[in-house]
């Protein structure tokens, strides 16, 4: 079973790296940009100050992770280089592996040995003038936090919220199985039984990990999905089919509930809002 893949495929990360070398000055970042961030400090010292938490600094090689659009500054201390990137987790607003992380993660790259090899390549190229520079530095960007994630799934580091259910193996059967079959008629029963324990047990084991009772999760997951593939094109009729409502009505009034506003009506003000930051 693999806990990763379907969050991969249903809202595809995506990286962009736009600075790579010696920071010369203060970098200053907006919430306002609607993208998150990862910063990767390869030698030197850096002070860190975010949104909403106390300013701290970074003195050896290090991850500096933001899920979502936080502002946050970075003010170099000495020679430090780095390589940064914005980040895109998926098209919906309702991906819950964003809204479940901490605002920012910060990880010493010496914890996670198996990401040497990755980083290597990252900097090498980073260094480079070769073809395909910038898609390389790209691919390698969205790979390191493809193995971030996986090492905060595998060391258990978040307790709670998605990562926190999928480390659990019996959480992780059920929610793996409603990310993968999203269409499905699932119930409180099915549920339990995928992740082999009682109904009482699972639903108050998934709401203490998770926040949210299964159903509501999925609901969530539900609405993230169609948001997901309303970008791409298709039409309301055929995302409630895939998302697993009976008609266009059903999903556009739980969309409505959960997100404030009518399928077509959420993705006008998106598209429109896209064009006009374009």
């Amino acid at each position: 079973m693999d806990r990763l893949s379907a969050l991969f495929t249903r809202f595809a990360p995506t990286a962009r790296v736009f600075h790579t070398g010696l920071l010369c000055g203060n970098a200053s970042f907006d919430p306002a940009d609607g993208v998150g961030y990862l910063h990767l400090l390869r030698r030197g010292e850096l002070s860190v100050r975010s949104e909403g938490t106390p300013a701290f600094a970074l003195d050896e090689p290090s991850a500096l992770f933001y899920p979502r659009a936080c502002g946050h500054q970075l003010l170099p201390v000495n020679d430090a280089e780095l390589f940064c990137a914005s980040l895109a987790l998926g098209s919906g607003d309702h991906n819950p592996l964003v809204n479940t992380l901490p605002k920012v993660v910060v990880m010493p790259l010496q914890d996670v040995p198996t990401l040497q090899p990755t980083f290597e390549l990252l900097f090498t190229e980073g260094l480079s003038a070769r073809c395909g520079r910038q898609a390389a530095l790209d691919r390698l960007m969205e790979y390191i936090l493809i193995q971030l994630l996986r090492h905060l799934l595998d060391t258990g580091a978040q307790s709670q919220g998605l990562l926190g259910a999928l480390a659990d193996p019996r959480l992780s059967r059920a929610v793996t199985a409603m990310h993968e079959h999203p269409a499905r008629h699932w119930t409180l029963e099915s549920l339990a039984h995928e992740a082999g324990m009682s109904r009482a047990r699972f639903a108050a084991s998934f709401r203490q990990v998770v926040g949210a009772t299964p159903l509501d999760y999925l609901t969530g997951w539900r609405i993230g999905l169609a948001q997901t593939l309303l970008l791409q094109g298709k039409s309301v009729k055929t995302v409630a089919g895939a998302v697993g409502y009976q008609s266009q009505a059903a999903l556009s009034r739980t969309f409505a509930l959960r997100i404030g506003q009518s399928p077509t009506q959420w993705l006008d003000a998106r598209i429109g809002s896209s064009g006009a930051r374009a």
